[in-house]
Order: structure tokens, then C-alpha cells, then sequence
């Protein structure tokens, strides 16, 4: 599978798409053409044309519905199961990644904190090179811009986020998979830490100085990853 970031980030550039991809995405059961077509009054044939774009780049998979019911078979559109490994790290490199990680922590406390900042560096500079792609004025932007383009970037590096401002300020952010979740079963602290540091990267870059507390994980036992992000 030969899909680079510019692929994913040229699939969910398209508002509308990116919505659809969240739709299929959280749904519990596979989605239709029509679904998503009477979901966001679109004609089918445009909305066959986004869920195909989405297929070719496997943040979906399809399947023909073999129902047996009359007329023509419908095609049924899930989230893809490579979606996790699509972007970081790429499948291809999964293995250079736990060694780098192995390395690092081999060296005890040095390389711990070796691993976090390059966390907070990675996230740092994917964030920075998001925005310069992009048409966004951090300066001028909303914070419902940034968080639209924070969601984006998170999307394409494989996870399924979500994010919800809150009445007090802050944000209740959650993560429902792990790209890291084989190599975090080996050294739970260490890589959560460092992957929260990458997460703690974007978010800095996008809404400045800020506190991302992590309130539970999939590491403890919980269904996803739960953040409180403290806007100062």
C-alpha cells in the first residue's frame, strides 16, 4: 500500500469529504451511497464520487451488499482496518520505529526524555508544515478553524479524534485508537508520554500555550484516550 501523507491530506482537504469520512467513520453500522447522500443532501453520484477518493486512498473499505434484495447491489462503505497504519508510522517502517524507541529507552532516563521531546518536536513540525499548506491565518483564525484544521491533521496521521470546546474554555479532546498500541503494551509510560508530547506539539502550534492533561487511556483500560486541553 503506497499511500504518503499527501495522498491523505489531499483526500480530507475537501470540507465536504472530510465530513463524510467523520460520518462513515463513527458509524456503527456500513454506509450507502444514498446514506450519505440524503445525510448530506447531495446527489448520489457525488456523493459516490467523494466515497471513492476516500476507498482509493483505504481511509475506507468497501463490500457489495449481497443481500439479495432486487435492484442493483449497493456497495457498503466502513472505516478501513488499515486505517491506523496508514501514516504514522507507516506500516513500512513500524519496525525502525520500535527499535528507535527501544534504543532510546535503553539508555534509561536520558533516553526517556530523549523520546519525549522528539514527540513534541514531530508534532511541532507536522503542525507547522499543516498550516503552511494551508490557507490559515493563525493570527486571525477562529478557534473553530483551528480546531477543524487540528482534527484534519490528527485524521491523517491515522487516529480517529474528537474534539468538543466546552462551556468553561477549555476542550475535551479523545482519541478512540492508538497508533502506537503494540509498542505502548511493551513501555505504556514511556511511548504514552512521548505521544502525548506529539499531540501536545500540535496543539501549541495551532492555540499557543496550553495544558493537555490526560485524564484516562486505553493503556489503563478505558475505550479511548481522554484529554482536557487548557487554553492560558
Amino acid at each position: 500500500m503506497d499511500c504518503d501523507a499527501q495522498k491523505l491530506t489531499s483526500a480530507l482537504a475537501d470540507p465536504t469529504r472530510f465530513s463524510i469520512y467523520q460520518y462513515v467513520a463513527y458509524s456503527k453500522d456500513p454506509i450507502t451511497v444514498q446514506d450519505v447522500a440524503d445525510h448530506f443532501s447531495i446527489h448520489p453520484n457525488v456523493a459516490r464520487l467523494h466515497l471513492t477518493k476516500l476507498e482509493d486512498v483505504h481511509l475506507l473499505s468497501a463490500v457489495t451488499d449481497k443481500s439479495g434484495r432486487g435492484g442493483r447491489p449497493s456497495r457498503l462503505y466502513s472505516l478501513s482496518d488499515q486505517v491506523v497504519s496508514l501514516q504514522f508510522p507507516p506500516r513500512d517502517y513500524q519496525l525502525l520505529a520500535d527499535i528507535a524507541i527501544e534504543t532510546l529507552l535503553s539508555l534509561g532516563e536520558v533516553g526517556q526524555s530523549a523520546l519525549i521531546k522528539m514527540g513534541h518536536r514531530m508534532g511541532t513540525e507536522m503542525a507547522k508544515r499543516a498550516v503552511a499548506k494551508s490557507d490559515l491565518k493563525l493570527s486571525t483564525a477562529t478557534l473553530e478553524e483551528k480546531l477543524a484544521h487540528i482534527q484534519r491533521l490528527v485524521v491523517a496521521q491515522g487516529l480517529k479524534p474528537e474534539i468538543e470546546p466546552l462551556a468553561n474554555g477549555t476542550l475535551r479532546f479523545r482519541v478512540n485508537n492508538c497508533t502506537f498500541s503494540d509498542t505502548a503494551k511493551k513501555h505504556p509510560s514511556s511511548v504514552c508520554q512521548m505521544h502525548n508530547a506529539l499531540l501536545m506539539g500540535i496543539f501549541e502550534t495551532y492555540l499557543g500555550n496550553i495544558e493537555l492533561r490526560e485524564d484516562e487511556s486505553m493503556i489503563g483500560g478505558c475505550n479511548s484516550c481522554n484529554y482536557t486541553v487548557i487554553q492560558y
